[in-house]
């Protein structure tokens, strides 16, 4: 561990160094000013300019000319590179303002000359070994933001490209909350008439959340291909999900979504709406929008579930929102009411883009954060599949 002494009087210098190389102490640097000391901390950080310095303690002296410790602390503490190495303060000032004020300033102690040699190697010891599980908290919590990084690219890896065919456009607007994220959305294509369609929100925040989420992306991803109706998708949802082993039987995981399927040449939607908040079917004529409301519990809460489907007429020109709860967050009052502000603003803004890039960044009026998802499906006016 390397301790830096920062000292103008080169026989106080001396004096610490002898002491501490009798206690075993090899690794320690000197400075005869603060100035002096900033320039050894900079050329300090293994070449790199925005590295921690291999510094691990400062013994700094409170009385010295240009500028005195308590400013140098002051500064050292400004800076990023600098503020977690421990400072002891070393005075021969017995004026307890003084020393308040250079704790105050960020020194974690301090001892007086002259130095009494037990007391001040007991302080060393107990800087250094704040400062060796500092270094272990830095280090996990980097490790942390590395793991979190690569699981955020995988979970953003499996949700899907923006549709733009011919028949049908398909868009998501997303924001996660933190690092990671719970609301999940997806879609697939069954043949040249249908498509699937699914918006999922995992209870919860942070990664136990988002490795739900990650656990039902899987298996939707196989259900779309293989089961795609609502029906047969969610109980398959629902039986996974309850099929999971929970150490702490207090705490339970589970999932409100909606699932559509379009098929643009009945021109129909089946959907099963699990608990969630209703998707929203605007039609060409500008009539009043249809609500996709609940139909059945959320997935994961009951071994047997009763998955009940509803159907939808469907037109060329008409668009369809599926969405989380987040996205009510910028909107006044309880559930019910923010919900129709939403229908209201959605109907106003037509199809902007700007606008609804503007509501997924719109911060929550009781500012809770919350993973924000929506989903728009536009089916194209005019086509062969709708004309026959």
């Amino acid at each position: 561990m390397a301790v830096l002494i920062v000292d103008d009087n080169a026989m106080n210098v001396m004096v610490i160094q002898e002491m501490l190389k009798r206690a075993g102490y090899n690794d320690f640097r000197a400075a005869y000013s603060a100035k002096e000391m900033f320039e050894l901390l900079k050329n300090h950080g293994d070449g790199n300019a925005i590295a921690t310095p291999q510094i691990d303690l400062i013994l700094l002296d409170l009385m010295m000319p240009a500028m005195d410790g308590i400013e140098a602390c002051r500064k050292l503490q400004a800076n990023v590179r600098y503020k977690d190495i421990p400072v002891i303060m070393v005075t021969a000032i017995g004026d307890s303002r003084k020393l308040a004020e250079a704790l105050d300033a960020g020194a974690i102690d301090f001892v007086t000359k002259p130095i009494n040699k037990t007391e001040l190697l007991a302080r060393i010891r107990s800087a250094l070994k704040l400062k060796r599980e500092l270094d272990w908290h830095k280090e996990r919590d980097s490790r942390m933001r590395q793991e979190l990084l690569l699981a955020r690219q995988v979970q953003e890896s499996v949700l899907p490209d923006q549709v733009d065919d011919e028949d049908v456009r398909i868009q998501a607007y997303f924001q996660a909350s933190e690092a990671l994220a719970g609301d999940l959305y997806a879609w697939h294509k069954i043949d040249d008439n249908r498509w699937a369609i699914a918006v999922i929100d995992a209870m919860g925040h942070g990664i136990s959340s988002s490795l739900v989420s990650m656990f039902i992306a899987s298996i939707l991803k196989e259900s779309m291909r293989t089961l795609w109706s609502p029906q047969r998708v969610f109980t398959e949802l629902n039986r996974r999900l309850m099929g999971l082993q929970w150490e702490n039987e207090l705490i339970h995981y589970y999932c409100t979504g909606i699932y559509v399927t379009l098929d643009l040449e009945q021109r129909k939607i089946e959907y099963a709406n699990a608990g969630h908040p209703p998707g929203l079917l605007y039609h060409a004529d500008e009539s009043l929008p249809e609500k996709l409301s609940v139909s059945m519990p959320p997935l994961g809460m009951f071994d047997s579930l009763e998955i009940a489907s509803r159907i939808i007429t469907l037109s060329p020109g008409d668009s369809l929102y599926l969405f989380t709860d987040g996205i009510l967050g910028p909107f006044q009052g309880e559930d019910e009411a923010q919900l129709e502000q939403l229908t209201a603003f959605l109907y106003q803004i037509k199809k902007d883009e700007e606008s609804l890039k503007q509501l997924i960044d719109c911060k929550p009026l009781d500012g809770r954060s919350d993973d924000r998802c929506l989903v728009r499906v536009e089916v194209m006016p005019g086509g062969s599949k709708r004309e026959n």
